[in-house]
């Protein structure tokens, strides 16, 4: 177990000059952990700021956390880029490109190796929108309220393991290219939909309203276009993004959360999975929403899916 987190400080120090992931490393983290616990001795990055609950749920489960992540500061516009008081956290696969936000920092610890498992808070796609820009899996839980928590990671056995599911259904799906309200670049939505055809999924017929005046005014509740989606099939996938990663100077007028901030309002579960690369070698991802508390059928179409999609192990 000590090999592990050694493991971990070590490639941290070869990839946090260039990437600047972490806010703070924790040097000497506590190594007495119960060898029968799920995650025994797993070293993970924290999202600083988030629910200390949380963080201790993990560390119930066997984690050892070596660090908190570096955030977006609070003059970010919309979240999506890493500027932070430590600079810029950089995309591993594309230097001059943003991981998104705003748990930036976790998805480029686990993106470049350095954990294996890390945690986030996604309040309008902060962690769908790093996963799917970092090429990770990127998963936001249930939730009441519209931040939810969730962890990001390269294995999606691992996310069984988060959840304590054995994941081994086998989901219906439905298709939407763009939900009705957001302008998705072509190649975004090819790339995924090809992703997705691993699920067999019919096409959707969804217009939904626009969620901008919900989610700045804090109304979260049900949908009922939404409910009538999940009577008839068990995901709805979309692609994360409607565009690749932008750069550091940010995201323009661009809303890049269009795709995703509709599922914190209403509370459904969502993933990003890795889908493939676009033509400048950028990651995609894939969306997958599921009804309340089945979570389950987001790790089987994770599994899925990910035998089905050839993506390059590691950043360059």
């Amino acid at each position: 177990m000590p090999d592990l987190v050694a493991g971990a400080l070590a490639r941290l120090d070869v990839v946090e000059p260039t990437l600047c992931a972490f806010h703070e490393v924790f040097r000497a983290p506590s190594l007495e952990v119960d060898p029968s616990l799920p995650f025994a001795g797993m070293p993970i990055a924290v999202k600083r700021g988030e629910r200390r609950s949380h963080r201790e749920a993990l560390i119930a489960m066997g984690c050892v956390p070596i660090g908190l992540t570096t955030t977006p500061d609070g003059s970010t516009p919309w979240q999506t880029w890493g500027r932070n008081s430590r600079g810029l956290t950089r995309n591993p696969w594309n230097l001059d490109r943003t991981p998104g936000g705003s748990s930036a920092g976790s998805a480029v610890a686990v993106a470049s190796g350095v954990v294996p498992l890390a945690t986030g808070v996604d309040g309008a796609g902060s962690i769908r929108i790093p996963a799917a820009w970092c090429g990770v899996f990127g998963l936001k839980t249930t939730s009441s309220e519209r931040a939810a928590v969730g962890v990001f990671t390269r294995d999606p056995d691992l996310l069984a393991t988060y959840l304590g599911i054995t994941a081994d259904t086998t989901p219906t799906a439905v298709w939407s290219t763009d939900l009705g309200l957001a302008s998705v670049d072509d190649e975004q939505a090819s790339i995924a939909r090809q992703a997705a055809a691993a699920l067999r999924p019919r096409p959707a017929s969804l217009s939904l309203k626009d969620p901008a005046s919900d989610w700045f005014a804090g109304r979260c509740g049900p949908n009922a276009e939404l409910d009538s989606v999940f009577e008839a099939a068990d995901l709805l996938l979309t692609p994360v993004t409607p565009g690749p990663p932008h750069g550091h100077d940010g995201p323009g007028t661009r809303i890049n959360t269009s795709l995703t901030w509709a599922f914190n309002l209403s509370g459904h579960p969502a993933i990003s999975i890795p889908a493939g690369f676009d033509s400048c070698g950028l990651p995609v991802g894939l969306q997958a929403v599921a009804r309340h508390g089945r979570e389950a059928d987001l790790v089987a179409a994770a599994r899925l899916i990910s035998t089905a999609v050839e993506v390059a192990p590691w950043p360059p």
